[in-house]
């Protein structure tokens, strides 16, 4: 697990190109037959990936967390954007197919992952933010998630929401997780852009189809830098920072938050006029 530490909007001005990605952008948490982390000092956010080519991966507990195993003080989100795996949970084998979603409860003691295929293995995406008290371990489908249709054609920005853990759907204690995928022919997502003080957020972007990009806009509305990012990348959102994107061909990001509070509509809009 490598560690990440926050960044002041003023200091942020000054960065360079390479200095943005050093700082914002995890562009190798897809590493296969390995578990990838990431410890964000936005809200101790944890983010990354596990991909079981061969043997099953344990969840490891890494000693910056001072924590007798990794979910003694947290909770963890697991999404699945690969082929069929399955996560077992102190004994407990949940299965998941591609963009099955898992909430693994505060307390549990052995999380491990395996893949159905080592040819097709599974891709779980990892978050995981502190947590004060204990939530089942649950999970859910696609079609179990909250769906939410925003945008439209003439924006370039028709897209669909799948809202997993969140304060209507699963329950936890701060984290908020989910996905959106563009539809084909549409480029923008989350544009009219927003920040959120009280929460940060991380992108992870994926489905980016050949030598296509994103590139993703972040910095206060008017004051705005980009990042160029591939498949299995991630961009970490600070609560200060706008968090859009715009690709070269139709994609799909996973979004998860930690902070204040669960609620979704709790933005700050940037007017279009402001954006700079």
């Amino acid at each position: 697990m490598t560690t990440r530490y926050g960044v002041h909007f003023d200091h942020f001005k000054t960065f360079t190109t390479d200095e943005t990605r050093q700082e914002f952008l995890a562009d190798d948490i897809y590493q296969e037959g390995k578990v990838e982390l990431i410890y964000s000092h936005y809200d101790r956010f944890i983010f990354g990936m596990a991909v079981p080519t061969g043997k099953s991966l344990d969840l490891p507990n890494d000693d910056d967390l001072r924590a007798a195993y990794f979910l003694e003080r947290r909770e963890l989100g697991v999404l699945n954007l690969g082929g069929a795996g399955s996560v077992t949970v102190d004994g407990t084998t949940y299965e998941l197919g591609r963009f099955d979603c898992l909430y693994v409860s505060r307390g549990s003691q052995s999380v491990s992952f395996s893949s159905a295929a080592a040819g097709e293995p599974a891709k779980f995406y990892l978050n995981s933010a502190p947590a004060h008290r204990e939530y089942p371990t649950t999970k859910y489908t696609q079609s179990q998630a909250n769906k939410v249709e925003l945008g439209d054609e003439e924006h370039a920005n028709k897209r669909v929401l799948f809202q997993y853990i969140h304060e209507d759907g699963i329950k936890s204690c701060q984290l908020v997780m989910g996905f959106t995928e563009l539809i084909p022919g549409n480029i923008w997502n989350t544009f009219p852009p927003h920040t959120h003080e009280r929460r940060m957020e991380v992108y992870l972007y994926f489905d980016i189809p050949g030598d296509n990009l994103v590139m993703h806009f972040m910095g206060k509305p008017d004051e705005t830098r980009h990042i160029a990012v591939r498949n299995f990348e991630a961009v970490i959102s600070p609560p200060w920072s706008i968090h859009s994107g715009a690709g070269t061909a139709a994609y799909r990001f996973v979004w998860g938050m930690a902070g204040e509070n669960q609620s979704f509509t709790d933005m700050d809009g940037a007017p279009l006029g402001t954006v700079r």
